[in-house]
């Protein structure tokens, strides 16, 4: 529905109107209504007609502020006041953020304003109708009186809309005050004047003063929006970014339950989950991560209460539930997808948003309520990559979600309240619960921020990218363990949790410029195990990833063995049942929680570096390893020589362990068939003969995982003088071969890699080795098999790597610190064959 200009106000035009209804304006109305205002009637125009759910309103006009200010005379007087303006003084910037938010608020609208905003208003509430169903769930016959009487007068948000906001460059978001659950014309009125007043909050004041905004150029509006019922319900904010990385292809959701002002706020430590956009446009549900969080307090509406909203706390069985359904993930992923693709082509670049959504506890649909362009990594400039690497490690004094990827020090300032951030020193780590606009004149001074609340799309989450300055957020209790004074590192660069080490430790800071790299004809990978880190290592620029090692998944993600977890009502051990029942608390099916974890680890991988290869080498634990899994020690024997014992191939097609390996194969056909990520290759390790390899993939079969149905390929490592020997036979079994010098080198010597007394004997550069490697290179090509190396010779010995090159090896996976070292060796290399 588009409203006439008789719904709109007694303006005859658009540039003179009071009011305009959001569906109205659009992408291109920022100087008319502000960039939040213009994005939610873009997005009803252009998207809802396309499925996609925003709850309208109507946004007073950058002109209906400007004849505010103008017929009280209010500019000259604000002018008179910021002459003396010191932002950097904190008490001179909130006395004179004081006064002029006064002189707005005791200043009276003009009645013409009034009057726009009550009309439309009222036909606001028409047009939704009564909510008094809603008074049907109240017992207390008090409440249900008091929700009847406000029925009438329909629930919305009043938010504030500059004119300035959302630009590319700069984020606005956060500078101007929101109320919500507003109900009848009075409440309306007096919302819209306190939003007018927040154009000079002190955070306003400070961030326009830093940015070079004339204050006096960017204007006010006010949007007023149906509420979306999440209080009943829950709601969070989404990036179709990966906020730490700069990673495309992700989009990240955060939810918690009630009204989203927590999750903006940080108040809560939310859900998180990661969803891959590429293959959930081809219609694939590919959620690559789902983090609960505490989410231990919900805003709710305070009906029949003195305020508009309160924080209850939420029971204990709904924190340890995630608060919203994996359709719905999928939902709002397929949405931010939408979203931003729209906004990339109405601005003709690219353009990841920052996105709130909300759910109506009510009717159970799903809502955007706005919409800014993401502000951080998209403005980043230049391609160098910058690395951050802490060259000593302490005392670990608190952990929590890792903001960014850099490191900061300093002395740790605890500061519990805003109305005491004037004690702050610049360069010092501020610590505190949470923070909000309120807190911002400080937190550029920073060196680092640590607060106990939080997730990573929390307001101190954003600033702190938008600033870059690490930080880590929802530690719990960092307030209570950091002290002021005390000398703490506060690392991000270790992966998804941050650490907060006690002391000033010693960290290097390593530039890489992007531009200009050389290609090569020889494939470089890159070898990966720690999933939280893949989306970071894509910026490198390797032709995918020769081995991701399932075995850091296992051991850091799940930690049970895959027995224990089938069998986990017969353990004996009481106190290993208990551990795995809590950190299995999620799933009732227990073997579930390691399929669902060692999918999502290895989706994230391939997700990374998807469409270009990941070879997956399933599990190589020897019995000693797996033994110290928990519950392990129960399954496992106890074997003289591990490392030559029952590992790898030996174990999947085994009455005593391929249970277990029906896991694995499970959590690989869901990674290609649920998720669409079909660039991933299996890899058999320690696969000793041809009839072995046979065995194996008959296995792999029974899981429905069959060699060249959806394009499967599966490797074997070339690690045993009998992949070498026999090359020509597992050529037949196998598609591709990957060379794992370090078994390769300890089998062909005869020497335990591990054992200290025969440990200088051990080079990959070995004349024996050498002969191996190309007696197996030679053999792979005469088949028409691919090889690869993805040892850790050619990332020690660059004459390796020029060894392998010049017997026109296919592939190297090196580990992600030299493969930019390497690849420049290689292209030289290749020169020389020309």
């Amino acid at each position: 529905m588009v409203f006439t200009d008789l719904d709109r106000t007694s303006g005859t035009s658009r540039d003179k109107a009071l009011i305009l209804w959001f569906e109205e304006v659009g992408s291109k109305d920022v100087g008319l209504v502000g960039g939040k205002n213009s994005s939610l009637g873009e997005m009803i125009r252009q998207l809802q007609p396309k499925g996609v759910n925003v709850p309208t309103g109507f946004a007073t006009t950058a002109y209906a502020y400007r004849h505010f200010i103008a017929s009280a005379g209010l500019e000259a007087k604000l002018r008179d006041l910021f002459s003396d303006l010191d932002v950097s003084n904190v008490r001179n910037l909130q006395e004179r953020g004081r006064q002029a938010r006064a002189l707005v608020l005791n200043t009276p609208f003009p009645q013409d304003l009034q009057d726009a905003i009550a009309i439309a208003y009222k036909r606001l509430c028409e047009r939704y109708g009564s909510n008094s169903q809603i008074c049907d769930r109240f017992d207390d016959p008090t409440a249900r009186q008091v929700c009847e009487e406000q029925s009438q007068n329909v629930d919305v948000a009043v938010r504030s809309s500059a004119t300035a906001e959302d630009l590319p460059e700069a984020s606005f978001a956060g500078q101007q005050e929101t109320y919500l659950n507003v109900q009848g014309v009075k409440a309306v009125l007096e919302s819209c004047h306190k939003c007018f007043a927040s154009l000079f909050t002190d955070r306003a004041i400070s961030y326009r003063q830093h940015n070079g905004f004339d204050h006096f150029n960017v204007a006010l509006s006010v949007g007023v929006q149906k509420m979306v019922r999440s209080d009943l319900a829950s709601s969070g904010v989404m990036f179709s970014i990966d906020t730490e990385s700069g990673f495309k292809n992700a989009a990240l959701i955060t939810a918690a339950y009630g009204l989203g002002e927590n999750v903006v706020q940080g108040a809560v430590n939310p859900d998180e989950y990661s969803v891959f956009k590429p293959t959930l446009k081809q219609g694939f549900s590919p959620i690559l991560e789902k983090r609960i969080g505490t989410k231990a307090i919900k805003m709710v509406y305070d009906v029949g209460g003195s305020k508009l909203t309160k924080n209850v706390e939420v029971p204990e069985p709904e924190r340890q539930k995630y608060c919203i359904t994996d359709a719905e993930i999928l939902t709002l992923g397929r949405w931010a997808a939408q979203i931003e693709d729209h906004y990339s082509e109405v601005r003709g670049q690219y353009t990841p948003m920052d996105i709130e959504w909300a759910k109506d506890g009510m009717t159970g649909e799903l809502f955007i309520v706005q919409a800014r362009p993401e502000t951080v990594q998209s403005q980043k400039k230049g391609n160098i990559l910058k690395t951050y690497v802490l060259q000593d490690r302490g005392r670990i004094l608190a952990t929590g979600r890792s903001v960014g990827a850099a490191i900061g020090q300093g002395k740790a300032r605890v500061i519990h309240n805003v109305a005491n951030i004037n004690r702050f020193k610049p360069g010092e780590v501020l610590v505190t619960n949470r923070t909000d606009p309120d807190w911002e004149p400080i937190m550029k001074q920073a060196s680092a921020i640590v607060t106990n609340q939080g997730g990573r799309t929390c307001h101190a989450a954003i600033i702190a990218r938008e600033m870059g300055i690490p930080a880590i957020v929802g530690c719990g209790d960092a307030t209570e363990v950091l002290k002021t004074g005390q000398e703490i590192t506060v690392c991000c660069s270790e992966g998804d949790e941050g650490n907060i080490y006690q002391g000033l430790l010693p960290f290097e800071i390593k530039e890489t410029p992007l531009d200009n790299l050389p290609r090569t004809r020889t494939q470089i990978l890159m070898n990966i195990g720690n999933p939280e880190q893949a989306f970071s290592l894509a910026g490198i620029p390797a032709d995918g990833v020769g081995l991701a090692r399932l075995e850091f998944i296992i051991a850091n993600h799940i930690k049970a063995h895959p027995l224990a977890l089938i069998n986990f009502d017969q353990l004996p051990d009481d106190e290993v049942k208990d551990e795995i029942a809590e950190l299995t608390k999620q799933f009732d099916d227990k073997p579930e929680f390691f399929v669902d974890k060692l999918a999502r680890g290895i989706g994230t991988i391939a997700a990374a570096f998807y469409p270009k290869p990941v070879v997956v080498r399933m599990s190589d634990f020897k019995s000693n390893e797996y033994a110290n899994l928990l519950g392990g020690r129960d399954f496992e024997p106890k074997e003289e020589n591990p490392m030559i014992g029952w590992r790898g191939a030996s174990r999947y097609y085994d009455p005593q362990y391929r249970a277990a390996y029906a896991l694995e194969c499970q959590a690989l056909k869901r990674v290609r068939d649920e998720m669409g990520l079909t660039n991933v290759i299996p890899m058999i390790p320690f696969c000793r003969t041809p009839d072995e390899g046979r065995r194996v993939l008959a296995e792999m079969g029974k899981h429905g995982l069959k060699r060249g149905v959806n394009g499967l390929q599966v490797y074997v490592m070339c690690e045993l003088p009998s992949n070498v020997i026999l090359a020509d036979e597992f050529a037949e079994v196998f598609d591709g071969f990957s060379i794992g010098s370090n078994d390769l080198t300890q089998l062909v010597l005869g020497l335990d890699r591990d054992s200290a007394l025969v440990a200088h004997l051990f080079d990959e550069r070995n004349a024996g080795v050498k002969r191996m490697v190309k007696m197996a290179i030679e053999t792979a090509k005469a088949k028409g098999r691919k090889i690869g190396i993805c040892g850790q010779a050619p990332s020690d010995y660059p004459e390796f790597a020029q060894f392998l090159v010049e017997l026109g090896i296919d592939s190297i996976s090196l580990n992600p610190d030299t493969v930019l070292k390497t690849m420049l060796a290689i292209a030289e290399v290749e020169k020389t064959q020309q």
